[in-house]
């Protein structure tokens, strides 16, 4: 039987910002689908995880994907796009060059990918129309890119509209909360064929008080607009959180160490 040796890579989505642990470290939808993918198949998954916050599409493509490779995966999950989407201008034509560069890479080695689009943030943020605009745009042309494509596992999550309503996301606007991660997690499942636990669907509603607009631009916005400014990231001087692969095993809580 295959062992089943997932990578992700990608931004803070797949990295997994605002699914924060007690520890200060974050989980996320990618922790939580190798962790369901144990379970529903009572095997364990190789899982490794080299996404880094802040990352632009071409840097994810050209600082991860061929480590990702190297690693001999029999699945790669991507999605990039959504800090290009927040910059002044987006060549979108060069986006979706970067998604055709992880397929072709993937087809080369012999890898299934896990597609992905980022859940969408545009009702809650400055400028929502313009995002929603460009990430409808994103979202077309890389359908359009696999739409030939079975063999291409699609978990889009940009369309999904309970996922898009303030409840899903953290403070900041910008990423989703531990709700949100659990969410795509059971998206990202489903679209494996492997059923996801209700609790994934169905977390509770977290009690996070909303902001008001002073005290957001001063704790979330004011710091995203000074890192544009400078030319400085989020992810500056971070490394990935699971560079190699570690043992996922069925029925626990966490992953061990292979």
């Amino acid at each position: 039987m295959t062992v089943i040796r997932y990578v992700a890579i990608g931004d803070s989505f797949s990295e997994g910002v605002g699914d924060e642990l007690p520890d200060g470290s974050v989980r996320g939808w990618a922790d939580l689908v190798a962790q369901g993918w144990a379970d529903g198949t009572r095997r364990p998954v190789e899982y490794a995880n080299l996404a880094i916050r802040g990352k632009l599409v071409w840097p994810i493509v050209e600082e991860q994907l061929e480590q990702a490779l190297a690693l001999r995966p029999t699945h790669l999950s991507f999605n990039g796009g959504g800090n290009d989407m927040l910059r002044p201008r987006i060549p979108l034509s060069r986006v979706v060059d970067a998604f055709r560069r992880v397929l072709r890479r993937c087809d080369e080695q012999g890898v299934t990918l896990i597609l992905l689009s980022g859940a969408n943030p545009s009702s809650q943020l400055p400028l929502s129309r313009l995002i929603q605009s460009r990430g409808d745009a994103l979202s077309r042309h890389v359908v359009e890119l696999v739409d030939d494509r079975s063999d291409v596992v699609r978990a889009l999550n940009w369309p999904d509209r309970e996922l898009s309503t303030p409840g899903y996301w953290s403070q900041d606007r910008l990423h989703m909360n531990s709700r949100g991660h659990h969410r795509v997690a059971a998206r990202v499942l489903a679209a494996l064929g492997v059923e996801a636990p209700g609790e994934l669907w169905s977390m509770p509603p977290l009690d996070l008080p909303r902001l008001g607009a002073g005290t957001y631009a001063r704790d979330h916005l004011g710091p995203w607009v000074r890192r544009r400014l400078t030319g400085t990231s989020s992810g500056d001087g971070r490394a990935a959180k699971h560079p190699a692969f570690i043992t996922v095993a069925p029925g626990t809580d966490g992953a061990a160490a292979a």
